[in-house]
């Protein structure tokens, strides 16, 4: 029986829209979402996309032969996985401050389960991980990616060859950003770190009968911790700016 055009030019605008919405939520980090049964994300995958009707794209023309079917399913997929890592490098910065961090100030020590990814992580790796996720629905991402998907249906429509090596270059650099917003939020921490060790370290050459190796652990964490508390105020302007960087690189991506 052959295929209408009418019924294959929804099938396909379908089809289409779920691997471009698909690609994103591979990446995109959900509180949960990436422990979740394979029926959840599929679920929510399809219901997006169902959410996304009024801008489906009708295929115009005759239908195309499966390989450049194919490749346009490619191009899809690799559009989503775009707006998907560029939203997911907001996570990243928190996490890799939270790494650094724990490293001088000895919590790597301390580990926990991560409830996101049921990984043995440190304790401020976790803290900074359920952070980002408040932080993602505080500010209101979640709408921001939607709203992303939706202009990207309109000026980026399915069944356009997406050019990945235009937006390589432009990814990489807001990867490299991850370092930038990182050390940012690290940096203050680490510093007070380093003038404890100094310190320490000429009270032990002045006075070899100190035995002050002891509390240099215990020293470091609790002032870790009381400047961390000094400098949360400064986690979500950070994490916004971070925000507003990789959103801007979505919408340069789909226009």
């Amino acid at each position: 029986m052959p295929v209408e055009p009418l019924d294959f030019a929804w099938l396909t605008g379908f089809l289409l829209t779920l691997t471009r919405v698909g690609g994103v939520f591979s990446f995109v980090a959900i509180p949960g979402f990436q422990q979740a049964p394979d029926l959840v994300k599929a679920a929510l995958s399809i219901t997006v996309s169902i959410a996304l009707y009024p801008m489906w794209p009708k295929w115009q023309g005759p239908i195309p032969s499966v390989g450049f079917f194919l490749l346009v399913i490619l191009s899809e997929a690799a559009l989503g996985i775009t707006i998907g890592l560029a939203v997911r490098f907001i996570e990243e910065a928190l996490l890799l401050s939270s790494q650094m961090i724990g490293l001088q100030a000895g919590y790597s020590f301390a580990s926990t389960i991560d409830p996101n990814s049921q990984a043995d992580s440190s304790v401020l790796q976790v803290l900074a991980s359920l952070t980002a996720s408040l932080l993602f629905f505080a500010f209101r991402l979640h709408e921001q990616v939607i709203r992303v998907l939706a202009q990207s249906l309109q000026s980026h429509p399915p069944g356009r060859v997406f050019q990945v090596n235009t937006a390589a270059e432009p990814l990489i650099q807001l990867g490299a950003s991850i370092f930038t917003y990182g050390l940012r939020l690290a940096f203050p921490v680490i510093a007070l770190l380093m003038f404890i060790d100094i310190s320490l370290a000429l009270l032990g050459r002045l006075n070899s009968q100190l035995q002050l190796l002891s509390l240099s652990f215990p020293v470091k964490m609790l002032v870790a911790v009381a400047v961390l508390a000094m400098t949360a105020s400064s986690i979500p302007t950070i994490y916004e700016a971070s925000a507003l960087k990789s959103l801007e690189f979505a919408m340069r991506s789909v226009r």
